[in-house]
């Protein structure tokens, strides 16, 4: 599922998932809880500011955000 994603870039221009919308819903990323790597891809497990976990995947290719997973958690 594609969605919208506002970042934050760091020092070295890595992009940080810092919020991100589902539909018209707007959720804040509380805290990253890990993240790995692929050649082409970022991933970021996140809980979310309504408890839940999130995974967001980031393909650096196209600069699309995709909604991997999602584990209700609240």
């Amino acid at each position: 599922m594609a969605i919208r994603v506002e970042c934050y870039a760091g020092y070295r221009g890595e992009q940080e998932p810092r919020a991100f919308r589902l539909g018209e819903r707007r959720l804040e990323v509380g805290e990253i809880v890990d993240r790995w790597l692929e050649p082409d891809r970022r991933w970021f497990k996140c809980r979310a500011s309504d408890g839940n976990a999130y995974i967001l995947r980031h393909d650096e290719t196209t600069g699309e955000w995709d909604l991997a997973a999602f584990t209700r958690t609240a």
